[in-house]
């Protein structure tokens, strides 16, 4: 079974999103992670950079909740405590052999 986020030749193609921030500024972000929780999707995401030196090792993990209602599926920053808290140690725990976080 291949790999969703792979070509052919076997190249990673990350999975972005576009959003606009509370001042119309667009921002490109990289889907890192996914997972259910108590009936609910989030999306771990990061802010996508073209060329790996740019990375910045201080890059800030955000977590949305995917929402639905009558136009669709929704993005929504998650800003309940202590759900963030709850969801963010869950991807802290997947994430943690992959990246490293600290």
């Amino acid at each position: 079974m291949a790999d969703e986020n792979m070509t052919p030749e076997n190249e990673y193609q990350p999975d972005l999103m576009t959003l606009e921030d509370e001042d119309g500024n667009e921002i490109t972000f990289e889907v890192i992670d996914a997972l259910d929780h108590k009936g609910v999707h989030y999306l771990a995401v990061v802010e996508y950079v073209e060329d790996e030196e740019d990375l910045d090792e201080d890059a800030q993990l955000v977590i949305l909740s995917v929402g639905e209602d009558a136009d669709g599926e929704y993005l929504d920053v998650v800003d309940d405590d202590e759900t963030l808290m709850e969801v963010g140690a869950l991807f802290e725990k997947r994430l943690s052999e992959n990246f490293d976080i600290g």
